[in-house]
């Protein structure tokens, strides 16, 4: 995965943590190029496992700055639209 992780602002939005991020960009469940998009990717993956979180699965957005460097600007627990698609 990319060694440098910039965040937009709205990613935390939805309370999900940044190590969390982090941990779901580093153990993907499943990636994808959005259809509709050019640099668009969603990741599917758990969140870090510790006293105080579950492992549970999120959706984490992302853009390719360059071949370093990612921007994520969406991170939520996972839909369940996703969860059907993928069969997790």
């Amino acid at each position: 995965m990319f060694p440098n992780i910039e965040f937009n602002e709205v990613a935390f939005k939805h309370s999900i943590k940044e190590t969390n991020i982090r941990y779901a960009l580093w153990h993907p469940l499943h990636e994808q190029l959005l259809d509709a998009y050019k640099n668009k990717w969603l990741v599917i993956g758990r969140t870090y496992q510790s006293a105080d979180d579950a492992g549970n699965l999120i959706e984490v957005v992302y853009n390719i700055i360059d071949d370093d460097t990612v921007n994520v600007f969406h991170a939520m627990p996972c839909r369940k639209k996703f969860l059907s698609e993928l069969n997790l």
